[in-house]
């Protein structure tokens, strides 16, 4: 998972890339720690692209996404989010909408 350290690059890879998985997090909260695993190895098997933001390094992609909590986990699909979840993450409705996705692209 690529790490984002600006604004820029995030406009970037939401005006290059189709498909990708954002997760954002805070080195000090424990839950994030637990779920970035998860999140990461659902990535990677469903082979989407993705990539995470340090909340507290990037403060101005926090602030453009309207996050207030964390972790969160965005789901971008032609350059639009399509899916959000924050603070409690549901890995069965991710792996979901993940399978939604990819029957739009058939």
């Amino acid at each position: 998972m690529e790490e984002i350290l600006n604004y820029e690059k995030l406009r970037e890879i939401i005006a290059d890339k189709k498909l990708f998985l954002l997760y954002i997090s805070s080195p000090s909260c424990s839950v994030c720690k637990a779920d970035f695993p998860k999140i990461k190895e659902i990535a990677e098997r469903e082979n989407i692209k993705s990539y995470k933001i340090d909340a507290t390094k990037v403060k101005k992609a926090v602030g453009q996404l309207s996050l207030f909590s964390v972790p969160a986990v965005l789901l971008f699909y032609e350059k639009k989010e399509i899916h959000r979840q924050a603070r409690i993450i549901d890995f069965e409705e991710l792996k979901f909408r993940i399978e939604q996705i990819k029957l739009i692209q058939l």
